[in-house]
């Protein structure tokens, strides 16, 4: 389970650390996009750990169906097809255009298969009906954790983006500021 350790070093740890929001409005302009940035980049890692969650749960959940209707065709057979019916389904929930790559792809697929590796579903097809109601369960308990942290990130984007466009309502900010800014020029 990811949890947030307070004081941490890691990104996460920063995003949904107690005084990172605080005094907002005493912070210069540079800095609150960074911390934006950074919450924007800490919510495509934890958006990308969730996609691997997700199909792991699908993998084990399409082993359970084929077991149920008596299916002769392996997962690993219908592995593309099982994978894409997630993809193309309706978006639910709290998603947002990504710009970033995720930063930690390699750490997380590691965590994704220690994962695997605790419930054997290198192979679905060999499991006992027990572990694979086991591993669903660990997938699905894990998703849901990622999904709260995940939320929580964007919370602090929200509250970060509504601080930026207060400045820009007041006239304290200006967009010839932003253009200079990402043209290299002075803040």
């Amino acid at each position: 389970m990811i949890e947030v350790r307070p004081g941490g070093r890691r990104r996460i740890d920063r995003v949904l650390g107690p005084g990172y929001l605080s005094d907002l409005g005493e912070l210069t302009l540079s800095v609150l996009r960074e911390r934006r940035d950074e919450a924007a980049q800490e919510e495509t890692d934890l958006s990308y750990l969730r996609r691997l969650l997700h199909a792991r749960i699908d993998i084990v959940r399409a082993e359970q169906e084929r077991r149920s209707s008596g299916g002769e065709s392996s997962v690993v057979e219908r592995l593309a097809a099982i994978l894409a019916d997630n993809a193309i389904g309706p978006a639910t929930g709290s998603g947002r255009h990504q710009r970033l790559e995720p930063s930690r792809a390699g750490e997380h697929r590691r965590f994704a298969e220690a994962l695997i590796g605790d419930t054997d579903l290198s192979d679905v097809s060999t499991l006992s009906d027990e572990k694979l109601v086991n591993a669903l369960n660990r997938y699905a308990d894990e998703e849901v954790s990622v999904s709260s942290y995940r939320r929580e990130v964007q919370s602090v984007m929200d509250t970060i983006n509504a601080e930026i466009a207060t400045r820009y309502r007041k006239g304290t900010a200006s967009v010839d500021d932003l253009l200079d800014t990402e043209r290299g020029g002075p803040e």
